[in-house]
This record gives C-alpha cells, structure tokens and sequence, in this order.
C-alpha cells in the first residue's frame, strides 16, 4: 500500500462539457447533454475508471442571456439532477452521485427529502452540492420580481444547512425496530422533532424518511467570495475550487482549511477539488491542436453570452476589440465576475478575446499527454488541490482519452486507487460519517 497522498477525482457532467463548442467537435454526441443512454454509459466507465464521484450542476432557468446566444448552447435542455442520478444509482453500484440544489429557490424539506431519498436508492453514494442561485431568470420562475441581495442568500444558506442537517437527524439509526410479534415498527423515543424557527426558516420536521446511510450525504460547495469560503469552511467536506493557477490555489487551499481548522473542524475532513479541464492527446502539440480547434467553434454570440452572464453585465454593447470596461458591483456570482474581470487585465485581452474564453472555458486548463498532465497534478497535490473535478473537452472521446491514459498514469504512480476501497462515497473521500446531533450514541 503506497504511502503517497491519494488524488480524488470527481466528474463534471453538467453540462457534460462546460466548453460550448464541444457539442460541434468532430466525432462528439451533440444531444450527449439529453441523452440518457449516453450518460449511463459515461458513468458507468467513470465508475470502471474509480473516479469518486459523477457530478451534476443544475440550473432553475434556461441561461440568462440572448436569444442569439441561448441557441448555440447544448445546455437548453438538460435532465432534473435527482431523476436522472436515482435512474443512474441503478446503473452503477460504487460512484458516488452529486447534484446541485439551490438554497435559494427551494425549502429545505424538499431538499432533505430528495437528498435522502437518493442516499438510500444509491446505499450511500449521494452528495449535495450547495448552491445559492444568482440567475435573475430563475427567480421570475419562482414567483419573485427579482433576485435575493448578494449577502442575504448566504444568510439563508447557512441556516438552510442547519435545517437539512438536522431533518436527516429525525431518526436515530436503530429508530426502526420492526418487531413483528409485538406490532412495533419503530422506536418513538428514537425520534427527534425538530421544531426549527429561525430567521429566515420555519420548519417543524421530523423527516418522514429514515437516517440516510451515510448519516448525511456529502456536502460539496463551490464558490470563493468572502461568504462563500467561509460557508465552506463551516459546512462543506468538499469544495469545487475555481483557482486558475497553482498561486492562487495555495492561497485558496491554505485559507479556507485554516478557517476550517480555526472553528474547530479537522481540516483533512475537507476535500479541496478545483476544476480542471482537461485535454489529452499523445503529444503536446496534438493536444494543443485539439484545443485550438475546440476554441474556434465557439461563436461569438455564444463567447458574449457566456461573458454577460459570468460579469452579471451587458458588455455586447461596447466595442468588442476594446477592453473591457469598468464592471459596477452587481448581484450576481461575484467570484466569476472577479475571475473575468482579473483575466482580462492580467491578460489585456480585449472584449472579443475575453468572450472567446469564457465561452471555451477561462479557468484552470491541463493540456497534453497523460504523463505531463500527471506531472502538473502532482504538483498542486496537497498544496493547491486535494484532487480535481475534472471538465471533459468533449464526448465521449474526451473522456475515454482521460479514462484511457491519465488515469492509468495516475495509477503507475501510486496517486490514485485501482479498486474501491468500500462503497459509499464517504469511504472513497476518506470522510467519517457524522454522529447524529440529537441521539450521539
């Protein structure tokens, strides 16, 4: 058994590329997005290939931004995160299933709810990815005028974990006695009503289903403002990072861990993963050539749209080979907006070329061949990452060129498992399962 720090990887399926020129490469499923055979049969070689987990982000509208944009975009249509990961807990039986809910437009019953419901289904494989929703579309969906201040959503979001938490905690884990011969289901004294009034929640509980395996599914936060490292450092176990380079990533890695391990938490106990969008060829000019040629089908329409929406502002209007304006504070995620906006000055790229970018995709990039991408990865591994959720190029052959080379590499190393070593996703992130609040014994 190797001694060397073990990578984790998780999948960002998603959309299936973040890339929004990936649906046009040559040899790639256009509908892979909406495509339920597809996607069974990408998880299930992730799944042969040991990566931690199959990652869904959700959104609560279609994109914000014009039509012109929207209709190059393969994300238009995309499955409910829930519906399809119970359908893929059927088709697999170790990967763990993340999905993304929002705790800005839901109420946390639902969410305990669905999250424990697919912890069963999965026996043990579910993750929430905690999200607070800032797509002004969204909120027209839900019945509001407009989007909830910046601030307020991760206000509510802190004390929606609470409530989630504390619903999962309804029943103790011997709750469900099922004695037969005397008719006794389960135990009342094992149930705990909750009875939560809060600022910005009420909520009665209990949950009318059991503890889920894992105790609590794993929870996952992305987002690096202010109030999104520190939630993370409160409540998450893993954090999808957005750090575009190995710097940034150390101050990352090192600040939120030490917040973490501040308020008393073991900071090994939380797994930093940031994005890493991956191209892998059998030469570093092949796959140099293989990302240039993604890069070019990506519209300008479609680079505009993907920049407005990043900025939480219309720069279609300015001359695209200008620079980029002064961006006002706006409502909307303030790390991506931070991230285009320093790219563009660090850069000096000009509208067009910023649009290119965020329409290809701007952050963190590993381009080459298996071993030098296994190089790279060794070098943020416990330093600036804790493992990566990786972005496929294109599919499915950007994901078998992954499958098939690096992580064998990764393996030949001694960085990465070749079996499961059980079968929650807890287990495979080296997470303990938390003790329930209200009956710790």
């Amino acid at each position: 058994m190797t001694d060397r720090p073990q990578l984790h990887l998780g999948a960002f399926m998603r959309p299936v590329s973040i890339h929004t020129g990936a649906w046009r490469y040559p040899g790639a499923y256009p509908n892979a997005n909406f495509n339920f055979r597809h996607l069974k049969h990408f998880a299930q070689r992730l799944e042969a290939a040991k990566f931690d987990a199959f990652f869904m982000a959700d959104h609560l509208a279609v994109l914000d931004m014009p039509v012109n944009a929207l209709k190059r975009s393969h994300t238009v249509t995309s499955f409910e995160p829930f519906t399809l990961l119970s359908a893929l807990a059927g088709a697999t039986t170790r990967i763990g299933l993340v999905a993304t809910a929002s705790t800005t437009f839901d109420e946390p019953y639902h969410i305990a709810r669905r999250f424990a419901s697919l912890d069963h289904i999965s026996e043990g494989r579910a993750g929430w990815n905690i999200v607070t929703t800032a797509n002004p579309d969204a909120a027209l969906n839900f019945g509001y005028e407009g989007q909830m201040d910046h601030d307020a959503r991760y206000i509510r979001a802190r004390e929606f974990y609470d409530v989630v938490t504390g619903l999962w905690d309804s029943f103790a884990d011997d709750a469900f006695v099922r004695d037969v011969d005397r008719g006794i289901y389960f135990d009342p004294d094992r149930l705990h009503v909750l009875d939560h009034k809060g600022t910005s929640l009420s909520v009665r509980g209990p949950l009318n289903i059991a503890r889920p395996v894992q105790g609590w599914p794993v929870i996952v936060q992305a987002g690096s403002s202010e109030p999104g490292r520190q939630l993370a450092a409160e409540t998450a176990e893993v954090v999808f990072a957005a750090e575009p380079t190995l710097d940034s990533a150390r101050r990352f890695y090192a600040d939120v861990k030490g917040r973490a391990k501040a308020i008393g938490r073991n900071p090994d106990h939380l797994k930093i993963l940031p994005a890493a969008f991956v191209v892998v060829a059998d030469t570093i000019a092949e796959a140099q050539a293989q990302r240039t040629h993604l890069d070019s089908l990506v519209h300008y329409d479609s680079g505009i749209g993907s920049l407005n929406g990043m900025l939480g502002y219309d720069v279609s209007g300015f001359d695209p080979d200008g620079p980029l304006p002064d961006i006002p504070e706006t409502n909307a995620s303030k790390s991506a907006r931070e991230r285009m906006v320093r790219l563009a000055r660090d850069e000096k790229l000009t509208i067009r070329q910023l649009a290119q970018k965020a329409g290809s995709y701007a952050g963190l990039a590993f381009v080459g061949t298996p071993a030098s991408i296994v190089d790279e990865m060794e070098q943020w591994l416990g330093v600036g990452s804790d493992g990566f959720n990786i972005m496929f190029p294109w599919l499915p052959g950007g994901l078998d060129a992954f499958v098939d080379g690096v992580v064998p590499e990764l393996q030949r190393r001694g960085l990465f498992r070749t079996e499961y070593a059980g079968t929650t996703l807890r287990d495979h992130l080296g997470l303990p399962r938390p003790a329930n609040r209200f009956f710790p014994d």
